[in-house]
C-alpha cells in the first residue's frame, strides 16, 4: 500500500475530491468538509501540509483560480482511490460471508 493511503486525512481528502461534482474543490471547501466529517477544527498548517504532500507525491494537482487554490485528483490519485475503494469493499464483502 502506498504511504499516502496510510494517512487517514490524506486518504479522506482524496475521497472528497473523487466525489466532488466538478472533480475539484477549493482548499477551504475541502477543509470545511473534513471538519464537518470529523466534527472538529483542523489546524490550517497541518491541513495544508497534507495537501502539499499529496501534490508533491503527484496524487493531487493544484491550480490557482483568482485568489483561491483549487485542487483535483491526478489520474494516479484517482487510480489509487479506486484501488483503495475496491480493497475496502472486498474487506466488507468478505466480512459479510463469514457472519452467520
Amino acid at each position: 500500500m502506498s504511504k499516502w493511503l496510510r494517512s487517514g486525512r490524506r486518504r479522506d481528502v482524496c475521497f472528497l475530491l473523487a466525489a466532488a461534482e466538478e472533480g475539484e474543490l477549493r482548499g477551504q471547501q475541502l477543509k470545511s468538509r473534513l471538519e464537518s466529517h470529523y466534527d472538529d477544527r483542523l489546524e490550517p498548517k497541518s491541513f495544508y501540509g497534507s495537501l502539499s504532500a499529496l501534490v508533491d507525491a503527484g496524487f493531487v494537482e493544484k491550480r490557482t483560480e483568482g485568489l483561491h487554490d483549487v485542487y483535483a485528483l491526478t489520474d494516479g490519485g484517482e487510480r489509487r482511490v479506486r484501488e483503495h475503494f475496491e480493497w475496502v469493499r472486498g474487506c466488507l464483502e468478505d466480512g459479510d460471508e463469514t457472519v452467520g
